[in-house]
């Protein structure tokens, strides 16, 4: 079997224990974000705590089932671009362990104080650390490159304002829900075990369902991204290509990639020898992460992109492609459909080109490399699910007893999911990672200070210093692991 894969057995081992490492993310991620799904439930006893976790469970991997992957491959592209491309390396390890290990030791450190620290923000520091460690130690590289500073800019943003937009928008919720719903046991607070009226209790149950919804389709990526990218680095015969491409899919790409040599000019000779190419490939990973674009970048791309025509010629099946090649083919689609994502947003795009053909090519390209296979996708929600199991008990204590002087009514418990569930939702259609702890905690807290509760101002003193020392934190962390990994490979 290691064999048919292409892998000896000392790479085996690596790649099991990478993909322990990333299935343990998402099982102590459900500790943190999951629970945040069912804390209301649970708290306000809409549903006993197993049944609130299997149905949170079930809701999550429908909801990572029917994700699109551009979260995951968003998480992915924030990742040094020459580590990406050589993930089968000893470096690619030290990456991907370095990463893996840090946000792990921070997600575990923050949830056993109790604290809804945001895995995102863990996990998006730890690969801002790797990629600043790995620029001090290439010695071609300035302090920094190799960093996506633009997508971690966009990420940054999305994980700064989502919490303040469910302090507010869930305070104002809680408010228009007074002005129109008077009916006083819908502000009240959980007594007992006795669970709520039937109709509070079904609203709770249906905002936990979405909520659980959108944390899947949107935390559950993280994970697949980095098991996607695992996969393809260690067994490229395998996960190098989408193998389910219809033979009128690959053929199209043939065209398009034909139309677009044609398009930049001359196309170098088919027969680049090796030097010749590795050169290019080179050329290509120095634009993309330094973004500037050399007398030699446009010839790379044409090389590139010319092995991309020749490498699909005539080709109905990609399981034809002889193993070794899948992996080859792979890195000059990647390359080519990066540089030109970059080339495009940052308006670098040669004139001699058509903006819209070049981006509906390099959406093709995209369609033939980032995709998860379904069984990714069940491990995933699966590891969430049992995370949430273990590990509920003291977030949900944390959002309904400690953020405000008063205990959580049933008002604030729905206004607080309905805005994170519409938040995530919204950053997941746009291929944002955001938090669902950051969302959902903020929005409690917005309820209490719009209901005059009050706010205990020792919770959200720590709750504050969890998010703000997360970043920092898990930069540092990763990149002083990422440094020991490579030193040991």
């Amino acid at each position: 079997m290691l064999t048919s894969l292409g892998i000896d057995v000392p790479t085996a081992v690596l790649l099991c224990l990478a993909l322990a490492l990333a299935l343990s993310f998402e099982f102590v991620n459900g500790f943190h974000d999951t629970a945040n799904a069912v804390a209301t439930v649970i708290y306000t006893n809409s549903l006993k705590p197993p049944v609130a976790v299997v149905w949170s469970g079930c809701w999550n991997l429908i909801g990572v089932l029917t994700s699109s992957g551009a979260v995951a491959f968003g998480i992915v592209a924030l990742l040094p671009v020459e580590l990406v491309i050589n993930v089968g390396s000893g470096a690619g390890f030290a990456m991907v362990f370095a990463l893996l290990v840090s946000a792990i030791i921070w997600n575990l450190g923050t949830w056993y104080l109790g604290l809804p620290a945001s895995s995102s923000h863990t996990l998006i520091g730890s690969i801002v650390g790797v990629g600043l460690m790995n620029s001090l130690l290439s010695p071609d590289a300035a302090f920094g490159d190799g960093v996506n500073w633009a997508k971690v800019a966009d990420t940054v943003k999305a994980l700064i304002f989502s919490p303040v937009i469910g302090f507010v928008v869930a305070g104002l919720l809680l408010l228009l829900a007074k002005a129109l719903l008077r009916r006083p046991e819908l502000y009240q607070s959980p007594t007992g075990k006795a669970p709520p009226p039937w109709w509070i209790r079904g609203v709770l149950v249906l905002t936990c369902t979405g909520v659980s919804f959108a944390h899947g389709s949107n935390d559950g990526q993280k994970g697949m991204g980095l098991i996607v990218l695992i996969l393809v680095g260690i067994v490229p015969a395998a996960f190098a290509l989408n193998m389910s491409a219809s033979a009128s899919s690959l053929q199209q790409l043939e065209s398009s990639a034909v139309m677009f040599s044609q398009s930049l000019g001359s196309p170098p000779a088919e027969s680049a020898g090796a030097a010749e190419t590795d050169a290019a490939h080179k050329q290509l990973t120095a634009y993309l992460r330094t973004g500037h674009i050399a007398d030699t970048t446009l010839p790379a791309l044409a090389l590139a992109n010319q092995r991309v025509a020749t490498g699909l010629n005539g080709v109905k099946e990609l399981s034809t492609v002889p193993a070794l090649q899948r992996r080859s083919l792979r890195l000059d689609i990647y390359l080519v459909s990066e540089t030109l994502a970059r080339m495009m947003k940052a308006k670098q795009l040669p004139s001699t080109l058509d903006a819209k053909a070049a981006a509906d090519y390099q959406k093709s390209l995209k369609g033939l490399t980032n995709y998860i296979p379904l069984w990714v996708k069940v491990a995933v929600a699966l590891a969430l699910g049992f995370g949430t199991m273990i590990g509920w008990k003291r977030i949900v204590v944390t959002v309904g007893e400690k953020i405000g002087k008063e205990h959580l009514t049933y008002a604030q418990g729905a206004a607080a999911e309905i805005t994170a569930m519409a938040t995530i939702g919204a950053a997941d259609g746009f291929g944002l990672p955001v938090s669902t702890t950051h969302v959902l905690s903020s929005g409690v807290a917005g309820t209490m200070a719009a209901n005059h509760s009050g706010l205990q101002w020792g919770t959200v003193k720590n709750l504050a210093m969890a998010w703000i020392l997360t970043l920092p934190a898990s930069i540092c962390l990763a990149g002083i692991l990422f440094w020991a990994f490579t030193k040991l490979s």
